[in-house]
């Protein structure tokens, strides 16, 4: 049995995965951790997730929460992960992380964590995005300079970062390609002719979209969209759930998606 703690547990993506996890055979819950001015704080996190009580309440402690756990599954705000991942450390509790928006000294926390625990940082936990970004940098380098490369990402009104962590994981998958390229956010004026290193990474917000991403191959008088769309956060939670499996019981170190898939 592999025992979880959820930090960022009150959000979209923490009351799904706290749904999936219970019904789960080899997964339990131990720890929920929200923040001190969450509405929801103190509310046994089974009823939130819409279930009958779990007995798991939430708490704004992260040293409590991650009481007990093997593995950590963090769902935050860039702000609040980098504390998380020194607590895990010193707890020796194992990382799967999907925060997006890290800076500098959020990717630094994250890096000094998997010199002790095994750490899994993705962008998105999709499977389907993982091979999305394998097919643009083989798309991209079969083609060539000859051939155009844009990035457009949907999601809802409520995110707070963009262009999309999982956009920049496009676009860097792009320039693994295509070195040259250079990412361009927006457009607006008189910007001139196009040039090709420019890669235009642009982002949309309105509604309920899940996420939407969509690359654009663009030649002349031809056009390859490579497109993923997620139609429901479950994929997301499903795709950490395996991530927590692969990842518990591994040696310290940096682990992605890519390991998951050909475990």
């Amino acid at each position: 049995m592999i025992k979880l703690a959820l930090f960022g547990a009150t959000g979209r993506m923490g009351l799904a995965i706290a749904r999936l996890a219970r019904a789960a055979d080899d997964l339990s819950i131990v720890g929920a951790v929200c923040a001190s001015t969450d509405p929801l704080l103190g509310r046994d996190l089974g009823e939130l997730a819409g279930g009958g009580p779990l007995g798991v309440v939430t708490s704004a402690d992260t040293a409590s929460g991650l009481l007990g756990a093997d593995v950590v599954i963090d769902f935050s705000r860039a702000d609040a992960a980098p504390g998380l991942f020194a607590a895990a450390a010193q707890k020796r509790v194992a990382i799967v992380s999907g925060t997006t928006g890290l800076d500098d000294a959020g990717r630094r926390a994250l890096d000094r964590a998997a010199e002790v625990v095994p750490v899994l940082w993705a962008p998105n936990m999709s499977l389907g995005v993982q091979v999305l970004a394998e097919l643009v940098e083989q798309a991209v380098r079969r083609l060539g300079p000859g051939f155009d490369v844009e990035i457009v990402e949907v999601h809802h009104k409520n995110k707070v970062d963009a262009p999309s962590g999982t956009a920049r994981r496009l676009a860097e998958a792009a320039a693994r390609a295509r070195p040259e390229l250079t990412e361009l956010h927006g457009r607006s004026g008189e910007v001139g002719a196009r040039k090709a290193e420019q890669m235009g990474v642009l982002a949309v917000r309105g509604g309920d979209v899940v996420g939407d991403h969509t690359v654009y191959l663009l030649g002349a008088g031809e056009r390859i969209e490579l497109v993923h769309r997620a139609t429901n956060r479950d994929v997301f939670a499903h795709g950490a759930l395996r991530a927590a499996r692969f990842i518990h019981g591994r040696s310290p170190g940096r682990y992605t998606i890519a390991d998951v898939l050909g475990a």
